[in-house]
Protein backbone atom coordinates (compact mmCIF):
# COMPACT_ATOMS: atom_id res chain seq x y z
CA UNK A 1 0.00 0.00 0.00
CA UNK A 2 1.13 3.52 -0.76
CA UNK A 3 0.56 4.52 2.80
CA UNK A 4 3.38 2.17 3.83
CA UNK A 5 5.85 3.77 1.52
CA UNK A 6 5.34 7.19 3.51
CA UNK A 7 6.01 5.43 7.01
CA UNK A 8 8.71 3.77 5.34
CA UNK A 9 10.58 6.99 4.71
CA UNK A 10 10.58 9.20 8.05
CA UNK A 11 12.29 12.35 6.08
CA UNK A 12 9.19 12.48 4.34
CA UNK A 13 7.80 14.06 7.77
CA UNK A 14 9.20 16.84 7.11
CA UNK A 15 7.99 17.33 3.26
CA UNK A 16 6.66 20.88 2.60
CA UNK A 17 3.29 21.53 1.00
CA UNK A 18 2.96 24.89 -0.62
CA UNK A 19 1.54 27.15 -3.81
CA UNK A 20 2.91 29.99 -6.07
CA UNK A 21 2.06 32.94 -7.79
CA UNK A 22 4.84 36.21 -8.96
CA UNK A 23 4.41 39.87 -8.85
CA UNK A 24 3.60 41.14 -11.87
CA UNK A 25 1.26 38.09 -12.37
CA UNK A 26 -0.95 38.47 -9.55
CA UNK A 27 -0.01 42.00 -7.60
CA UNK A 28 -2.24 44.51 -9.74
CA UNK A 29 -1.43 48.33 -8.64
CA UNK A 30 1.65 48.85 -11.30
CA UNK A 31 1.52 52.35 -11.31
CA UNK A 32 0.61 52.92 -7.37
CA UNK A 33 2.50 53.83 -4.48
CA UNK A 34 5.87 54.92 -5.46
CA UNK A 35 6.08 51.52 -7.85
CA UNK A 36 8.31 51.91 -11.51
CA UNK A 37 7.71 50.33 -14.60
CA UNK A 38 8.94 47.18 -15.24
CA UNK A 39 9.42 45.91 -18.92
CA UNK A 40 6.30 44.19 -18.54
CA UNK A 41 3.96 46.99 -18.24
CA UNK A 42 5.64 48.34 -21.26
CA UNK A 43 5.20 45.26 -23.23
CA UNK A 44 1.95 44.62 -22.55
CA UNK A 45 0.80 47.63 -23.55
CA UNK A 46 1.94 47.23 -26.78
CA UNK A 47 -0.74 46.58 -28.97
CA UNK A 48 -0.82 42.60 -30.43
CA UNK A 49 1.33 41.85 -27.80
CA UNK A 50 -0.79 39.62 -25.36
CA UNK A 51 -3.60 37.99 -26.08
CA UNK A 52 -6.86 40.51 -26.22
CA UNK A 53 -4.47 43.30 -25.24
CA UNK A 54 -5.02 42.51 -21.93
CA UNK A 55 -2.39 43.90 -19.11
CA UNK A 56 -1.69 42.65 -15.55
CA UNK A 57 -2.27 46.47 -14.61
CA UNK A 58 -4.71 44.93 -11.87
CA UNK A 59 -4.89 41.56 -12.73
CA UNK A 60 -5.79 39.61 -9.14
CA UNK A 61 -5.36 43.02 -7.14
CA UNK A 62 -3.13 40.89 -4.85
CA UNK A 63 -1.55 44.15 -3.78
CA UNK A 64 -4.55 44.91 -1.80
CA UNK A 65 -5.91 41.17 -1.26
CA UNK A 66 -3.04 39.57 1.07
CA UNK A 67 -5.11 38.99 4.23
CA UNK A 68 -7.67 37.63 2.02
CA UNK A 69 -5.24 35.34 0.04
CA UNK A 70 -3.71 34.15 3.40
CA UNK A 71 -6.94 33.31 4.49
CA UNK A 72 -7.21 30.82 1.37
CA UNK A 73 -3.54 29.25 2.14
CA UNK A 74 -4.58 28.61 5.69
CA UNK A 75 -7.73 27.03 4.77
CA UNK A 76 -5.59 24.86 3.00
CA UNK A 77 -3.16 24.33 5.59
CA UNK A 78 -0.34 24.95 3.75
CA UNK A 79 3.54 24.83 4.72
CA UNK A 80 4.51 27.68 2.47
CA UNK A 81 3.77 30.47 -0.11
CA UNK A 82 6.51 30.99 -3.17
CA UNK A 83 6.26 34.69 -4.17
CA UNK A 84 8.28 37.05 -5.93
CA UNK A 85 9.64 40.36 -5.08
CA UNK A 86 8.68 43.31 -7.61
CA UNK A 87 11.94 45.19 -8.27
CA UNK A 88 10.45 48.33 -9.53
CA UNK A 89 8.38 47.84 -6.59
CA UNK A 90 11.08 48.37 -4.06
CA UNK A 91 13.64 49.83 -6.12
CA UNK A 92 12.13 51.37 -8.86
CA UNK A 93 14.92 53.66 -10.21
CA UNK A 94 17.80 52.56 -7.59
CA UNK A 95 15.88 54.73 -5.11
CA UNK A 96 14.05 52.48 -1.85
CA UNK A 97 10.21 52.93 -2.55
CA UNK A 98 8.79 52.97 1.58
CA UNK A 99 5.83 51.61 0.60
CA UNK A 100 6.61 48.75 -2.02
CA UNK A 101 9.06 47.32 1.44
CA UNK A 102 6.05 47.74 3.34
CA UNK A 103 3.62 45.88 1.12
CA UNK A 104 6.41 43.10 0.94
CA UNK A 105 7.06 43.17 4.98
CA UNK A 106 3.61 43.22 6.15
CA UNK A 107 3.34 40.18 3.38
CA UNK A 108 5.98 37.87 5.14
CA UNK A 109 4.74 39.23 8.74
CA UNK A 110 1.29 38.04 8.02
CA UNK A 111 2.42 34.37 6.93
CA UNK A 112 4.82 33.80 9.57
CA UNK A 113 1.64 34.97 11.64
CA UNK A 114 0.03 31.64 9.89
CA UNK A 115 2.67 29.47 10.72
CA UNK A 116 3.70 29.70 6.77
CA UNK A 117 7.09 29.50 5.56
CA UNK A 118 7.89 32.39 2.92
CA UNK A 119 10.22 31.22 -0.43
CA UNK A 120 10.75 34.00 -2.10
CA UNK A 121 11.97 35.02 -5.64
CA UNK A 122 13.97 37.62 -6.89
CA UNK A 123 13.38 37.86 -9.91
CA UNK A 124 10.26 36.12 -11.73
CA UNK A 125 10.89 38.63 -15.61
CA UNK A 126 9.80 42.12 -14.50
CA UNK A 127 13.08 43.90 -15.07
CA UNK A 128 13.19 47.96 -14.06
CA UNK A 129 12.00 49.25 -17.56
CA UNK A 130 14.98 52.08 -17.08
CA UNK A 131 17.87 49.25 -16.96
CA UNK A 132 16.12 48.21 -20.38
CA UNK A 133 16.16 51.31 -21.59
CA UNK A 134 19.76 51.91 -20.51
CA UNK A 135 21.20 48.93 -21.07
CA UNK A 136 19.77 46.81 -23.12
CA UNK A 137 18.75 44.75 -19.74
CA UNK A 138 20.33 41.21 -19.39
CA UNK A 139 22.08 42.24 -22.64
CA UNK A 140 24.35 43.71 -21.13
CA UNK A 141 26.88 42.83 -18.08
CA UNK A 142 26.02 45.36 -16.04
CA UNK A 143 23.06 43.95 -15.64
CA UNK A 144 24.77 41.77 -13.06
CA UNK A 145 25.78 44.75 -10.60
CA UNK A 146 22.29 46.00 -10.60
CA UNK A 147 20.64 42.47 -9.79
CA UNK A 148 23.22 42.07 -6.92
CA UNK A 149 22.53 45.73 -6.15
CA UNK A 150 18.38 44.68 -5.63
CA UNK A 151 19.00 41.12 -4.09
CA UNK A 152 21.14 43.14 -1.39
CA UNK A 153 18.19 45.12 -0.66
CA UNK A 154 16.32 42.39 -0.19
CA UNK A 155 18.42 40.20 2.09
CA UNK A 156 19.20 43.20 4.52
CA UNK A 157 15.49 44.03 4.47
CA UNK A 158 13.57 40.49 4.78
CA UNK A 159 16.19 38.19 5.31
CA UNK A 160 15.83 38.56 9.16
CA UNK A 161 12.45 36.81 8.22
CA UNK A 162 12.77 34.60 4.73
CA UNK A 163 15.37 31.71 4.90
CA UNK A 164 14.80 30.38 1.27
CA UNK A 165 15.56 32.40 -1.79
CA UNK A 166 15.43 31.63 -5.37
CA UNK A 167 17.53 33.93 -7.53
CA UNK A 168 15.85 32.91 -10.96
CA UNK A 169 12.60 31.65 -11.71
CA UNK A 170 12.30 29.76 -15.13
CA UNK A 171 15.36 31.80 -16.74
CA UNK A 172 15.32 29.75 -19.88
CA UNK A 173 12.03 31.80 -20.78
CA UNK A 174 13.78 35.05 -19.91
CA UNK A 175 16.72 34.56 -22.49
CA UNK A 176 14.78 32.60 -25.21
CA UNK A 177 11.16 34.91 -25.08
CA UNK A 178 12.74 37.60 -24.08
CA UNK A 179 15.79 37.68 -26.49
CA UNK A 180 15.29 35.46 -29.34
CA UNK A 181 11.79 34.97 -30.02
CA UNK A 182 10.34 38.34 -28.50
CA UNK A 183 7.10 36.60 -27.30
CA UNK A 184 7.82 37.75 -23.94
CA UNK A 185 9.19 41.04 -22.25
CA UNK A 186 11.39 43.04 -23.54
CA UNK A 187 9.87 41.67 -26.82
CA UNK A 188 13.61 41.63 -28.86
CA UNK A 189 14.47 39.47 -31.54
CA UNK A 190 18.04 38.66 -31.47
CA UNK A 191 18.37 35.12 -33.33
CA UNK A 192 20.94 32.57 -32.53
CA UNK A 193 22.68 35.55 -30.01
CA UNK A 194 20.64 37.19 -27.43
CA UNK A 195 19.69 34.00 -25.30
CA UNK A 196 22.74 32.94 -25.09
CA UNK A 197 23.89 36.02 -23.93
CA UNK A 198 21.11 37.07 -21.69
CA UNK A 199 21.47 33.38 -19.91
CA UNK A 200 24.92 33.71 -19.47
CA UNK A 201 24.84 37.27 -17.68
CA UNK A 202 21.78 36.13 -15.38
CA UNK A 203 24.07 32.35 -14.63
CA UNK A 204 26.81 34.88 -13.82
CA UNK A 205 24.00 36.62 -11.73
CA UNK A 206 23.00 33.86 -9.70
CA UNK A 207 26.46 33.42 -8.38
CA UNK A 208 27.23 36.94 -7.40
CA UNK A 209 24.17 36.62 -5.46
CA UNK A 210 24.74 33.81 -4.27
CA UNK A 211 28.03 34.32 -2.85
CA UNK A 212 26.95 37.84 -1.30
CA UNK A 213 24.54 36.29 0.52
CA UNK A 214 27.10 33.06 1.45
CA UNK A 215 29.65 35.72 2.37
CA UNK A 216 27.88 38.81 4.07
CA UNK A 217 24.62 36.99 5.37
CA UNK A 218 24.64 33.04 5.64
CA UNK A 219 25.91 33.21 9.31
CA UNK A 220 23.71 35.85 10.34
CA UNK A 221 20.37 34.96 8.84
CA UNK A 222 20.67 31.13 8.79
CA UNK A 223 19.22 30.82 5.55
CA UNK A 224 19.75 29.21 1.91
CA UNK A 225 19.63 30.35 -1.61
CA UNK A 226 18.72 28.66 -4.67
CA UNK A 227 17.32 28.68 -8.48
CA UNK A 228 14.52 27.64 -10.47
CA UNK A 229 14.83 25.85 -13.36
CA UNK A 230 11.40 25.00 -15.41
CA UNK A 231 12.08 22.20 -17.66
CA UNK A 232 9.83 19.96 -19.93
CA UNK A 233 10.77 15.92 -20.53
CA UNK A 234 12.16 14.52 -23.54
CA UNK A 235 11.17 11.33 -24.59
CA UNK A 236 12.85 9.99 -27.77
CA UNK A 237 9.92 8.77 -30.34
CA UNK A 238 12.43 5.64 -30.73
CA UNK A 239 14.00 4.30 -27.74
CA UNK A 240 16.25 1.83 -29.70
CA UNK A 241 17.39 4.07 -32.24
CA UNK A 242 20.29 5.93 -30.60
CA UNK A 243 19.93 9.57 -32.56
CA UNK A 244 16.47 9.86 -31.48
CA UNK A 245 18.07 8.73 -27.54
CA UNK A 246 20.62 11.67 -27.95
CA UNK A 247 18.10 14.40 -29.57
CA UNK A 248 16.33 13.82 -26.51
CA UNK A 249 18.81 14.55 -24.18
CA UNK A 250 20.10 17.00 -25.73
CA UNK A 251 16.95 18.81 -25.65
CA UNK A 252 16.80 18.81 -22.13
CA UNK A 253 20.58 20.36 -22.22
CA UNK A 254 19.60 22.93 -24.48
CA UNK A 255 16.81 23.88 -21.82
CA UNK A 256 17.31 22.33 -18.01
CA UNK A 257 21.03 21.44 -17.94
CA UNK A 258 22.17 25.40 -19.92
CA UNK A 259 21.37 26.73 -16.67
CA UNK A 260 21.89 24.03 -14.37
CA UNK A 261 25.27 22.17 -15.80
CA UNK A 262 27.24 25.25 -15.00
CA UNK A 263 25.80 25.59 -11.68
CA UNK A 264 26.24 21.71 -10.50
CA UNK A 265 29.31 21.28 -12.97
CA UNK A 266 31.03 24.26 -13.57
CA UNK A 267 30.39 24.69 -17.48
CA UNK A 268 27.88 24.57 -20.06
CA UNK A 269 26.72 20.44 -21.00
CA UNK A 270 29.21 19.62 -23.53
CA UNK A 271 26.82 19.06 -26.23
CA UNK A 272 25.65 22.42 -26.27
CA UNK A 273 29.02 23.94 -26.86
CA UNK A 274 30.36 20.79 -29.61
CA UNK A 275 26.48 21.64 -31.49
CA UNK A 276 26.80 25.65 -30.83
CA UNK A 277 30.51 25.76 -32.17
CA UNK A 278 29.92 23.56 -34.86
CA UNK A 279 26.92 25.92 -36.05
CA UNK A 280 28.67 29.16 -35.67
CA UNK A 281 31.56 27.84 -37.84
CA UNK A 282 29.50 26.55 -40.79
CA UNK A 283 27.62 29.92 -40.79
CA UNK A 284 31.60 31.54 -41.32
CA UNK A 285 31.65 32.48 -37.55
CA UNK A 286 35.30 32.69 -36.15
CA UNK A 287 34.22 32.10 -32.43
CA UNK A 288 30.93 30.12 -31.15
CA UNK A 289 27.86 32.12 -30.52
CA UNK A 290 27.72 30.32 -27.11
CA UNK A 291 29.70 32.63 -24.96
CA UNK A 292 32.38 30.65 -22.48
CA UNK A 293 33.38 30.85 -18.80
CA UNK A 294 36.89 31.76 -17.79
CA UNK A 295 38.70 29.25 -15.62
CA UNK A 296 38.07 31.40 -12.45
CA UNK A 297 34.42 32.06 -13.71
CA UNK A 298 33.73 28.33 -13.44
CA UNK A 299 34.99 27.68 -10.12
CA UNK A 300 33.06 30.45 -9.04
CA UNK A 301 29.79 29.43 -10.58
CA UNK A 302 29.94 25.83 -9.64
CA UNK A 303 28.22 25.10 -6.07
CA UNK A 304 26.13 28.25 -6.34
CA UNK A 305 23.26 26.40 -5.00
CA UNK A 306 21.96 25.15 -1.65
CA UNK A 307 18.92 23.60 -4.06
CA UNK A 308 17.44 23.53 -6.90
CA UNK A 309 13.83 24.54 -7.47
CA UNK A 310 12.15 22.15 -10.51
CA UNK A 311 9.54 23.77 -12.25
CA UNK A 312 7.78 21.17 -14.78
CA UNK A 313 4.20 20.93 -16.86
CA UNK A 314 4.80 18.76 -19.78
CA UNK A 315 6.79 16.18 -22.02
CA UNK A 316 7.86 16.21 -25.78
CA UNK A 317 8.66 13.19 -27.67
CA UNK A 318 11.90 13.99 -29.59
CA UNK A 319 13.69 12.82 -32.50
CA UNK A 320 16.77 13.71 -34.77
CA UNK A 321 16.52 16.22 -37.04
CA UNK A 322 19.65 17.60 -39.20
CA UNK A 323 18.55 21.39 -39.54
CA UNK A 324 21.14 23.36 -41.98
CA UNK A 325 23.37 25.54 -40.80
CA UNK A 326 22.83 28.27 -43.79
CA UNK A 327 19.42 29.10 -41.92
CA UNK A 328 19.33 31.95 -40.00
CA UNK A 329 21.05 31.44 -36.70
CA UNK A 330 19.06 30.37 -33.83
CA UNK A 331 18.56 28.50 -30.41
CA UNK A 332 16.21 26.14 -31.90
CA UNK A 333 18.06 25.54 -35.29
CA UNK A 334 21.09 24.58 -32.92
CA UNK A 335 19.47 22.09 -31.37
CA UNK A 336 19.10 19.61 -34.46
CA UNK A 337 15.43 18.29 -33.46
CA UNK A 338 12.26 17.78 -33.77
CA UNK A 339 9.40 17.52 -31.14
CA UNK A 340 6.29 16.08 -31.33
CA UNK A 341 3.07 15.48 -28.77
CA UNK A 342 0.81 11.95 -28.75
CA UNK A 343 -2.61 12.88 -29.73
CA UNK A 344 -4.05 11.22 -27.41
CA UNK A 345 -2.45 13.30 -24.71
CA UNK A 346 -4.75 15.02 -22.49
CA UNK A 347 -5.53 18.49 -23.79
CA UNK A 348 -7.12 21.34 -21.86
CA UNK A 349 -6.87 23.66 -24.44
CA UNK A 350 -3.60 24.94 -24.26
CA UNK A 351 -1.38 25.01 -27.25
CA UNK A 352 1.73 23.96 -25.61
CA UNK A 353 0.62 22.09 -21.79
CA UNK A 354 -0.44 18.22 -22.94
CA UNK A 355 -0.89 16.24 -19.31
CA UNK A 356 1.98 13.74 -19.35
CA UNK A 357 2.45 12.90 -16.10
CA UNK A 358 5.08 10.20 -16.39
CA UNK A 359 7.62 12.62 -17.65
CA UNK A 360 7.71 14.32 -14.17
CA UNK A 361 9.66 11.39 -12.68
CA UNK A 362 12.00 10.92 -15.33
CA UNK A 363 12.66 14.51 -15.32
CA UNK A 364 13.04 14.05 -11.52
CA UNK A 365 15.48 11.07 -12.09
CA UNK A 366 17.64 12.67 -14.63
CA UNK A 367 18.97 15.62 -12.46
CA UNK A 368 19.36 13.16 -9.24
CA UNK A 369 21.91 11.57 -12.14
CA UNK A 370 23.20 14.57 -13.62
CA UNK A 371 23.75 16.80 -10.78
CA UNK A 372 24.74 14.44 -7.61
CA UNK A 373 21.30 14.58 -5.77
CA UNK A 374 20.53 18.06 -4.73
CA UNK A 375 18.47 18.91 -2.65
CA UNK A 376 15.01 19.66 -5.04
CA UNK A 377 12.18 21.57 -4.28
CA UNK A 378 9.46 21.23 -6.82
CA UNK A 379 8.41 24.82 -7.17
CA UNK A 380 5.50 24.55 -9.89
CA UNK A 381 4.05 21.92 -11.19
CA UNK A 382 0.10 22.05 -12.40
CA UNK A 383 -2.07 22.61 -15.32
CA UNK A 384 -3.96 25.52 -17.15
CA UNK A 385 -7.62 24.89 -18.33
CA UNK A 386 -8.62 26.69 -21.79
CA UNK A 387 -11.81 25.04 -21.58
CA UNK A 388 -13.40 22.47 -19.13
CA UNK A 389 -11.80 18.95 -18.83
CA UNK A 390 -11.77 16.28 -16.78
CA UNK A 391 -8.07 15.47 -15.86
CA UNK A 392 -6.07 13.56 -13.25
CA UNK A 393 -4.40 16.26 -12.19
CA UNK A 394 -2.53 16.80 -9.49
CA UNK A 395 -3.20 13.12 -8.30
CA UNK A 396 -1.09 11.16 -10.83
CA UNK A 397 1.91 13.57 -11.18
CA UNK A 398 2.03 14.17 -7.47
CA UNK A 399 1.90 10.22 -7.26
CA UNK A 400 5.22 10.12 -9.59
CA UNK A 401 6.63 12.62 -7.58
CA UNK A 402 6.67 10.45 -4.60
CA UNK A 403 7.68 7.36 -7.09
CA UNK A 404 11.09 9.29 -7.47
CA UNK A 405 11.29 9.85 -4.10
CA UNK A 406 11.38 6.13 -3.68
CA UNK A 407 13.58 6.05 -6.03
CA UNK A 408 16.30 7.94 -3.96
CA UNK A 409 15.92 11.30 -5.55
CA UNK A 410 16.12 14.19 -3.01
CA UNK A 411 12.62 16.04 -2.96
CA UNK A 412 11.40 18.44 -0.16
CA UNK A 413 8.96 19.75 -1.16
CA UNK A 414 6.05 20.63 -3.58
CA UNK A 415 4.90 23.93 -4.88
CA UNK A 416 1.05 23.87 -6.73
CA UNK A 417 1.28 26.64 -9.75
CA UNK A 418 -0.75 28.59 -8.73
CA UNK A 419 -2.89 29.74 -6.00
CA UNK A 420 -4.74 31.34 -8.05
CA UNK A 421 -5.99 32.07 -11.58
CA UNK A 422 -3.43 35.01 -12.99
CA UNK A 423 -2.12 37.31 -16.15
CA UNK A 424 -0.76 34.13 -18.13
CA UNK A 425 2.08 36.46 -20.06
CA UNK A 426 1.56 36.50 -23.60
CA UNK A 427 -1.93 34.51 -23.04
CA UNK A 428 -3.58 36.92 -21.31
CA UNK A 429 -6.01 35.70 -19.02
CA UNK A 430 -7.03 33.25 -21.26
CA UNK A 431 -5.77 29.91 -19.18
CA UNK A 432 -6.26 29.34 -15.75
CA UNK A 433 -3.79 27.86 -13.44
CA UNK A 434 -5.22 28.88 -10.32
CA UNK A 435 -6.93 26.55 -7.14
CA UNK A 436 -9.17 29.01 -6.97
CA UNK A 437 -10.93 30.69 -10.17
CA UNK A 438 -10.61 34.58 -10.69
CA UNK A 439 -13.95 36.46 -11.60
CA UNK A 440 -11.58 39.07 -13.77
CA UNK A 441 -14.88 40.73 -15.32
CA UNK A 442 -15.90 41.85 -11.96
CA UNK A 443 -14.13 45.09 -10.22
CA UNK A 444 -13.66 43.06 -6.94
CA UNK A 445 -12.02 40.07 -8.14
CA UNK A 446 -13.53 37.80 -6.06
CA UNK A 447 -11.93 33.78 -5.65
CA UNK A 448 -13.98 30.72 -5.82
CA UNK A 449 -12.28 27.20 -5.25
CA UNK A 450 -12.36 24.89 -8.00
CA UNK A 451 -12.64 21.52 -6.94
CA UNK A 452 -9.21 21.28 -6.86
CA UNK A 453 -8.91 22.82 -3.94
CA UNK A 454 -10.73 20.05 -1.98
CA UNK A 455 -8.34 17.22 -3.46
CA UNK A 456 -5.49 19.00 -2.61
CA UNK A 457 -6.19 19.85 0.83
CA UNK A 458 -7.20 16.31 1.30
CA UNK A 459 -2.91 15.23 0.37
CA UNK A 460 -1.69 18.12 2.74
CA UNK A 461 -3.64 16.68 5.33
CA UNK A 462 -2.71 13.17 4.85
CA UNK A 463 1.00 14.01 3.78
CA UNK A 464 0.49 11.97 0.30
CA UNK A 465 -2.16 9.79 -0.92
CA UNK A 466 -4.90 8.98 1.70
CA UNK A 467 -5.20 5.34 0.14
CA UNK A 468 -4.08 2.96 -2.84
CA UNK A 469 -7.10 3.56 -4.73
CA UNK A 470 -6.38 7.18 -5.28
CA UNK A 471 -3.82 6.18 -7.93
CA UNK A 472 -4.49 3.07 -9.16
CA UNK A 473 -5.53 2.74 -12.79
CA UNK A 474 -9.31 3.99 -13.85
CA UNK A 475 -9.74 4.99 -10.22
CA UNK A 476 -7.68 7.82 -10.00
CA UNK A 477 -9.27 10.91 -8.98
CA UNK A 478 -10.62 13.24 -11.56
CA UNK A 479 -11.91 16.91 -11.18
CA UNK A 480 -13.37 19.85 -13.80
CA UNK A 481 -11.09 22.06 -13.95
CA UNK A 482 -13.95 24.78 -13.82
Amino acid sequence: MLHTFFVAYPRFVRFSWGVGSSAYQTEGAWDRDGKGMSIWDVFSHRQGKVQHNETGDSSCDGYYKVKDDIALMKELKLSHYRFSISWPRILPTGIKCKMGIKYYDDLINVLLENKMTPIVTLYHWDLPQTLQEKFGGWQNISMIGYFSDFAGLCFERFGNRVKHWITFSHPWSVAVEGYETGKHAPGMQMKGSGAYRAAHHIIKAHARVWHMYDSQWRSKQKGIVGISLTADWGEPVDILDQKDVEAAERYVQFSLGWFASPIFNGDYPQVMKDFITKKSAQQGLTTSRLPTFSSQEKSYIKGTSDFLGIGHFTTRYVTQKNIPAINSPSFYSDRDLAELVDPQWPDPGSEWLYAVPWGFRRLLNFVKTQYGNPMIYVTENGISAVKPVSLTWHSYPLFLCFSAIKDGVNVRSYTAWSLLDKFEWEDGYSERFGLYYVDFRNKNKPRYPKASVQYYKKIISSNGFPNQREVSGKNLHKFQLH
